[in-house]
């Protein structure tokens, strides 16, 4: 099982940033292909970036050209640069493992988008 922790949500101001990170617990990281969700109140989770172990990164429509995902496996960690934010983008942001064979989820970060 790897265990994973967000973190880097809060407040920002319209067409400000933010940079979310995801702790994975163990060194298998780098073989993993990655994903950060967000799910906003009364909707589902949707899936927003995905970055495989060889770095082939994909986006959702919605923040393609503002958001960027990496990762630094020397860290075991995965990243989300989200640029130019809107209010629509207020949502809980959670990283997942998206190689088969794996259930974790972390427990969300908070991402807040208001004047």
């Amino acid at each position: 099982q790897v265990q994973l922790v967000e973190s880097g949500g809060g407040l920002v101001q319209p067409g400000g940033s933010l940079r979310l990170s995801c702790v994975a617990s163990r060194t298998i990281f780098s073989m993993l292909h990655m994903g950060w969700y967000c799910q906003a109140p009364g909707k589902q989770r949707e899936l927003v970036a995905t970055i495989t172990r060889d770095r082939t990164t994909n986006y959702a429509g919605s923040v393609k050209g503002r958001f960027t995902i990496s990762r630094d496996n020397a860290k075991n960690t995965v990243y989300l640069q989200m640029n130019s934010l809107k209010p629509e983008d207020t949502a809980v942001y959670y990283c997942h493992i998206l190689t088969p064979g794996f259930d974790s989820w972390g427990q969300g970060t908070q991402v807040t988008v208001s004047s």
